[in-house]
């Protein structure tokens, strides 16, 4: 349990879901779901949008479920006049998923002036461990 929460900003999950609208991550039925002081957790289903030919969830959703929320949760944690770009991530899939849902986390490692690194998890409905990664921001000045 951190000290303080990390937020500059608090992420407000209505907000945050709403923002994403008419995206991929909505497209695949991604939803924030909860904000602690140093994560964010969201969801994704696990069906026709998600998954690969043979019936599994796709790691490329797993990747973006996670980089989306490490994303969300990065740019909660600069000033107005900045934001973060992912510059790195790394994933690995570690279980297959055919039904149900997959919850992800961001939990900060580490915040930064100019880089942040997150961990990154997604556990199906069972608790078991699917896919485990980290996302490396890069915080920038926000465009004039």
């Amino acid at each position: 349990m951190p000290e303080r929460a990390i937020w500059v900003t608090t992420p407000d999950l209505s907000a945050l879901n709403e923002l994403h609208q008419g995206t991929a991550v909505s497209r695949l039925g991604i939803e924030m779901i909860e904000v602690g002081d140093d994560f964010l957790a969201g969801r994704m289903p696990v069906d026709e949008r998600t998954m690969q030919p043979f019936g599994l969830l796709h790691g490329g959703a797993s990747a973006l479920l996670l980089e989306t929320l490490a994303s969300a949760a990065a740019n909660h944690c600069v000033p107005e006049t900045h934001m973060c770009v992912g510059i790195e991530i790394n994933c690995n899939h570690l279980h297959g998923v055919g039904s149900g849902w997959v919850r992800g986390s961001a939990r900060a490692l580490r915040i930064g002036r100019t880089s942040m690194v997150w961990d990154l998890e997604a556990r199906d409905d069972a608790r078991r461990l699917v896919t485990a990664g980290r996302l490396t921001t890069m915080v920038v000045a926000k465009p004039a």
